[in-house]
Formats: C-alpha cells, sequence, structure tokens
C-alpha cells in the first residue's frame, strides 16, 4: 500500500493595521478542574472578560493520542493489522507471505490457482483500505489535497472541533450572557476577539511533519497559544456548541487556514459558497482584529483567485 506523502503548510503570520491584545491570562486548578481567566480587548478596543472551568480529564486525556503523523509508523500499524485479519481468516486456495522490503512490509500471496490468488489480493487490498480508515479515524489524522494539489496527511481539524463540543458546553451561558444569541454576528465576533487576542505561535517544523505544533482546543487553552488551525479548531468547538445547528466550512490557502459560518452576508463581506451553501468568512488565527466578514489581503487574494480547498462542519439538531 501506498502511504500519503505527508505535507502541510505553515500559518501565515497577519499583520493587521490593529492588532489583538491580551491584557491578562491566569488558570488555576480546583478539585478536578483548572479555572481560567482572561481579559482582553475586543474589535471596538472595549474591555472584555471571562472566566470558565475545564475538566482535567478535557486538558488531559481527551486528546491524548494526538501525535505528528509519520508514514512509516502508520504503515506498519496498519500492516499489523492486515496480518491480524488474515490470520484469523486466510484467503481460501492461497496463502499470504509478510515480508520486509526496503525497510516497508509487503504481502505476497501465493497459491495453485491464480483466480484464488487475485481474489486473495483482492481481499488483502480491502482490508487495507479498512484499517487505514480505522488508524486515521482513531489518531484523528485525514488524507488531504492541498490547494496546489499536493497529496498529504493532516490532522482532522472537524472530527477533533466535534469531539471537543462537550467540553465547552460551560461556555454557552457564560458568553450568552454577555452576549445575545439572537445576534449571530454579535456571538461570533465576541469569539473571534477573544480567540485572536490569544498569543499567536508558528511552528517551522509543520512544514514537513503533519500534526506538529497542533493544539486541540483544550490544549490550546492550556498553552495560551495557537497555530492558524488550531485556533480555527477552537473558534469552530466553541461556536458549535454556542450555535449546534449553524453549519460552518474549514478553509485552507496557502500557508494558512480560517473558516466560515452559514449566514446571510451583508454587503463587502467575504463569502465562499461550498456544496451549494453561502458562508461568510472569518480570520480567528490574529494578531488581527479582523471581524466576521473581514480577511487579511493574502486570505482575500486566494479566496478571489480560487486557491483553496473546503470541508464542511455541518450542524446538528441538538442542544
Amino acid at each position: 500500500m501506498k502511504i500519503i506523502k505527508n505535507i502541510f503548510c505553515l500559518c501565515l503570520l497577519l499583520v493587521p493595521l490593529v492588532q489583538a491584545k491580551q491584557l491578562s491570562f491566569t488558570k488555576r486548578a480546583s478539585d478536578d478542574k483548572y479555572l481560567f481567566n482572561y481579559h482582553w480587548l475586543d474589535h471596538d478596543k472595549r474591555q472584555q472578560t471571562m472566566s470558565f472551568s475545564l475538566t482535567k480529564q478535557a486538558l488531559f486525556e481527551r486528546f491524548r493520542m494526538l501525535k505528528v503523523y509519520k508514514g512509516d509508523f502508520a504503515q506498519k500499524a496498519i500492516m499489523r493489522e492486515v496480518k491480524k485479519q488474515l490470520t484469523a481468516q486466510p484467503p481460501h486456495g492461497s496463502q499470504a507471505f509478510f515480508l520486509q522490503r526496503d525497510g516497508r512490509m509487503v504481502i505476497q500471496v501465493k497459491g495453485q490457482k491464480e483466480e484464488n490468488v487475485a481474489l486473495a489480493y483482492q481481499k488483502i487490498k480491502e482490508l487495507e483500505q479498512a484499517a487505514t480508515t480505522q488508524y486515521f479515524k482513531e489518531n484523528y489524522f485525514q488524507a488531504f489535497i492541498t490547494p496546489d494539489q499536493q497529496s498529504g496527511v493532516k490532522v482532522d481539524h472537524i472530527n477533533i472541533a466535534r469531539d471537543s463540543v462537550d467540553d465547552f458546553k460551560a461556555l454557552k451561558p457564560i458568553i450568552l450572557d454577555k452576549v445575545s444569541v439572537e445576534n449571530i454576528r454579535k456571538v461570533t465576533n465576541y469569539v473571534l476577539a477573544f480567540v485572536q487576542s490569544i498569543p499567536y505561535s508558528t511552528l517551522e517544523s509543520r512544514i514537513t511533519s503533519s500534526g506538529a505544533g497542533f493544539n486541540s482546543p483544550a490544549k490550546l487553552l492550556w498553552e495560551n497559544q495557537g497555530d492558524c488551525d488550531s485556533k480555527m479548531t477552537l473558534t469552530a468547538t466553541i461556536l458549535r456548541a454556542l450555535m449546534p445547528r449553524i453549519s460552518m466550512v474549514m478553509v485552507y490557502i496557502d500557508k494558512h487556514a480560517f473558516m466560515g459560518i452559514a449566514i446571510p452576508a451583508l454587503a463587502g463581506e467575504m463569502t465562499i459558497e461550498h456544496q451549494g451553501v453561502s458562508y461568510v468568512l472569518a480570520e480567528p488565527t490574529g494578531p488581527a482584529l479582523y471581524r466576521l466578514g473581514e480577511l487579511a489581503p493574502e486570505s482575500e487574494l486566494a479566496i478571489n483567485q480560487g486557491r483553496y480547498v473546503a470541508e464542511a462542519f455541518h450542524g446538528n439538531d441538538t442542544n
């Protein structure tokens, strides 16, 4: 099996006219939780504060398995599963041999009848596909085609956001006490300013190593820093906890990532259409203080030229 080459891009450092500013950040233990306290300036330079708790399980256990994608390691794990399945159910009329070639495990099938050998190879192919799918799912990886059509593997940001929502539901009454959920734009801009004010991190290793430097939503808050895909995932998680039915999209361009939400656009706002749905775009990364519908010049150029990849994060009907 050919393992997908691991390629992912470094996030852009946005340099806006107005910079986000986190005035203070503290965290302290309290029984089985940690209490987080934030103080920042929003888009209108007004001071905002927010305090909330996250469980130690959310912070230290939820995505403990997350790791950098390594093709050789993944291939070995996948082939071990294939071997396990073939040992339990050997192919009919043939025998499979597991061999090491150039540091990789390959499977060779021998049998007296060509049709049995062909059926065995077909079964092995299906087992490899199933094992790859399961490995990616369990480890939050995803096959990915970059905007310039290169094959790679990246973190599955949508499923990480989806599986983080329960940990962030405690923020819903806290945020809605400050901003009415009836006004989606106010809610979104509040969350955007909060995330934009969190320090931005650039990690050179992400150029060649998928997942290096990525922080899950809870870990990002714990470390109080995150790169573009980490901040995008955190923003999507919080918005999903606040507005479970709204559909979102994650957008990838060369060296950067941002998102959009499915609401009617106002005049002048940046949008994309994906799978028949129109999304108003947003820049969670910072340090730019961009409101909903505003993009950095690099992002706007990529959208206008069609140099992006989009992934839908659909809403649901549960609260």
